[in-house]
């Protein structure tokens, strides 16, 4: 083990992955970067008044082993982690894990956020793993196919496994000191698996927008975009998803007859030359709306609210029928304007090549991993094949999981049956007989269809669930601010009151 002083967080603001992936997963690298921009500022304010929070970060690496599952094969891996000690009382204090998922960890992950606030409150250590495979915890030829078998989440769990040990060897910790693990999204899914796996290891879990339940055709996610598109808590309404709807429809009738037309008027790099381009391009115009909801009120992109504005103000510059046309290309000048992208990529060629890149450039590459965990163990493929989704059906099952067997040489009608081994691997139902696991959602959200959102468990016992009716996607990790929804604020009492519960009841032998 090496343990070196956390470099200054202004650094991590430059770094962002290099791959030009979809649209989508393009708002989800801003979100993660406007959060540590958030937390840079944070740190500058606690610096002026006199406390040097970074001064306890410490960085880390353990030697993981690259199979856990063959003890014959002695081959390792270098997994990076991050400890902060400002706020633990020693020595009996709890440890908060923050499971890193599908892309690079920072200091902040042990610095700022709900689970940073509740650790001061709590006299808790604080830990962040990175996950196998992403950031900086690979080796030099990790990304070459033949070697992408060894990332699953079940290696993951087992990461996590070792690492617990490791860390109460190094830090003398003992039954004493109670683990509450945290994470969102997938990390979400990692930790609510990680006590069903190993509840001897931790005590408690918060799952944040956690799709614990694998699916290969998750249609049901553009359904939700468009039921949260109406929903008028949050800016929507009807009028809004018919506008939606109406200017996909024109998109591809005039595709078919003008597809340079389509280019020109949303920006594109290029003219579609195929089909492939075609189904790019729509699945980027469609990205912009999913991100808009999927991240409401993050502040990187717009807000529901702003994007219903856009879509149902009338204008008399254009015919009738062209006006909800000429509204999505106008979400598109403002997708272009806050990304600062020349241009719209819809190069299908050139998202291949990405894809099949198997370099690690500086920026932390990570959509080739999460592309081969989708294959081999999730799906989540977002369709429109049913007569729900207000976007393309040019967005199918077969276009998103041609991407298996190009990239990696896994078969389509192998997909389903890896999906059903996840899902008998960690269970799948809408009750988990898992103790101790609380699941955060936000009504906003489409990632909510598969986690856990039941009320109560079937004997009664404590809810495990908190719904946020009107938040999206992981709104309750962030710290709080003075613009928060009373409904957060809210969630977010509740989720201190189980974790002060887990410690309370930990404390007193309860298992």
């Amino acid at each position: 083990m090496f343990f070196s002083p956390a470099c200054c967080l202004i650094l991590l603001l430059v770094l962002n992955f290099t791959d030009a992936g979809r649209i989508l997963w393009k708002i989800k690298e801003r979100v993660r970067n406007l959060q540590l921009q958030k937390a840079k500022q944070h740190l500058q304010q606690q610096t002026v008044s006199g406390r040097l929070p970074l001064q306890h970060v410490k960085e880390g690496r353990i030697h993981q082993p690259l199979d856990h599952f063959d003890r014959q094969d002695v081959s390792t891996f270098p997994q990076r982690f991050f400890v902060n000690e400002a706020h633990w009382q020693r020595p009996d204090g709890p440890v908060f894990l923050f499971i890193g998922g599908e892309g690079p960890i920072f200091e902040f992950d042990v610095l700022a956020g709900h689970h940073v606030d509740m650790a001061e409150e709590n006299g808790a250590l604080l830990l962040a793993l990175e996950h196998r495979f992403y950031g900086d915890s690979i080796n030099p030829d990790g990304l070459k196919t033949e070697n992408l078998a060894d990332l699953s989440s079940q290696q993951a769990l087992a990461d996590l496994a070792v690492f617990q040990q490791y860390i109460s060897q190094n830090f003398n910790l003992s039954h004493r000191n109670t683990w509450i693990s945290f994470g969102g999204s997938y990390s979400g899914a990692l930790s609510a698996w990680f006590r069903g796996k190993f509840p001897h290891l931790v005590y408690g879990a918060v799952a944040s927008s956690a799709p614990v339940k694998a699916k290969l055709d998750f249609s049901a996610y553009s359904n939700i975009v468009g039921l949260s598109l109406m929903n008028e808590a949050v800016g929507g309404s009807e009028k809004c998803l018919a506008g939606v709807r109406e200017a996909f429809a024109a998109v591809e009738a005039l595709m078919n007859g003008n597809a340079s037309q389509v280019a020109m008027d949303f920006g594109c790099c290029t003219t579609p030359k195929n089909l492939d381009d075609q189904i790019e391009l729509m699945q980027n115009l469609a990205d912009i709306v999913m991100g808009t909801v999927q991240y409401n009120e993050e502040g990187v992109l717009m807000s529901i609210n702003e994007l219903c504005g856009v879509m149902t103000n009338k204008s008399n510059a254009y015919e009738e029928e062209m006006e909800a046309y000429n509204r999505l290309v106008k979400l598109a000048k403002i997708y272009h304007f806050t990304s600062e992208e020349p241009c719209l990529d819809i190069s299908h060629e050139k998202t291949v090549k990405d894809l099949m890149d198997t370099s690690l450039p500086l920026g932390r590459r990570a959509e080739r991993q999460w592309t081969y965990q989708t294959c081999t163990e999730f799906g989540f493929y977002q369709t429109c094949e049913d007569a729900t989704c207000p976007f393309s059906g040019m967005m199918t099952l077969q276009a998103q999981t041609q991407f298996c067997p190009m990239l990696f040489g896994i078969s389509q009608h192998s997909l389903p049956g890896r999906i059903a081994f996840t899902n008998a691997y960690y269970g799948e139902n809408d009750n988990p007989h898992t103790h101790r696991v609380l699941y955060v959602n936000g009504g906003v959200d489409p990632w909510k269809e598969l986690s856990v959102v039941q009320e109560r468990t079937e004997d009664r016992e404590e809810a495990q669930t908190i719904f946020i009716r009107d938040t999206a996607h992981c709104a309750d990790m962030m710290s709080r601010k003075v613009t928060d929804r009373r409904s957060l604020r809210k969630a977010r009492e509740e989720i201190e009151k189980h974790v002060a519960r887990w410690l309370k009841m930990a404390a007193a032998g309860e298992n």
